[in-house]
């Protein structure tokens, strides 16, 4: 049984394509829009989605190819590109009666929120960014012994087959270890909402590769096209991440500031998982966004 969060609603409502997004609903007001990351569900958002809905109508959707949401297969270059993803997102939010809302994405929901920034800025009117640079900037400023901490970036770029097969041979062990080396406090993930992302990932490896493939491959060629034209984000955008700037010797704020000209770039203490181990402080940054 897939595992919501309490007092919201579960809804299950067409995405781009035709794809089935499943989603939790609850509040009212104004509408924020919750995206997750890997390895997770909507659920990452339980404590934060429960602080804003007295002040909005929250609506956090698994991802195509995650969670509850439909697995398409990966038939082409397009199916889990971002831009895609991004249309899924667009389209459930109208489903729900809203044609514009603010936007928040974690990890790989960041990467697609950055997409819907790009290309619906007539919808998205605030974005919000935890933990990610755009993924063009991610390929560029991951180079030597540093992009270990990204290895499972490489291992998913590679051609359908080989990863698929090492990752559901060994899904728990694979998906787990991010769990467990991503925390600062590895207690904000109790072990029930552990098992349920470890189900949900373990049942959608083929969709999960696809994804991170696309960024290997089409996600770039967006990005480029959008780098090379000269497009930027024209909603206020936050960015909230670990100082991996430091980490891995770039200027973070100046890699999103060429993209986001209304930019408040946030460094945290917590680890990946900061919407889990910090929800107070993503929930005042979500909010000072929204007042912006």
């Amino acid at each position: 049984m897939t595992r919501t969060i309490p007092g919201f609603d579960h809804v299950r409502l067409p995405g781009a394509d035709g794809v089935e997004l499943a989603a939790a609903v609850g509040g009212s007001g104004s509408p924020v829009v919750l995206l997750h990351g890997f390895p997770q569900t909507h659920l990452m958002w339980r404590h934060v989605a429960e602080r804003l809905a007295g002040e909005h109508t929250v609506i956090c959707p698994d991802l195509r190819g995650y969670g509850a949401s439909a697995k398409p297969a990966a038939t082409g270059r397009s199916v889990y590109a971002k831009r895609a993803m991004a249309g899924d997102v667009v389209r459930l939010a109208a489903e729900l009666g809203h044609e514009r809302f603010a936007l928040v994405g974690h990890d790989r929901g960041a990467l697609v929120a950055f997409r819907a920034g790009l290309d619906h800025p007539e919808t998205i009117t605030h974005l919000g960014i935890l933990d990610v640079v755009p993924t063009l900037d991610m390929w560029h400023v991951l180079h030597g012994v540093r992009a270990a901490v990204g290895y499972h970036l490489f291992l998913m770029a590679q051609p359908p087959g080989l990863p698929e097969t090492m990752i559901a041979n060994s899904a728990d062990a694979f998906f787990g270890s991010f769990l467990d080396a991503w925390a600062n406090d590895p207690a904000a993930i109790p072990a029930e909402v552990r098992a349920e992302y470890l189900r949900a990932s373990a049942a959608a490896v083929p969709s999960i590769v696809a994804d991170y493939r696309a960024s290997a491959d089409i996600d770039v060629d967006h990005d480029q096209a959008d780098l090379d034209a000269g497009s930027q984000l024209a909603m206020p955008v936050t960015v909230v991440q670990q100082d991996w700037g430091a980490q891995l010797g770039y200027d973070a704020a100046g890699v999103w500031k060429a993209w986001a000209p209304d930019l408040d770039h946030r460094l945290t203490r917590a680890g990946h998982f900061m919407a889990e181990e910090a929800p107070d402080e993503i929930t005042a940054a979500i909010r000072d966004l929204l007042a912006r």
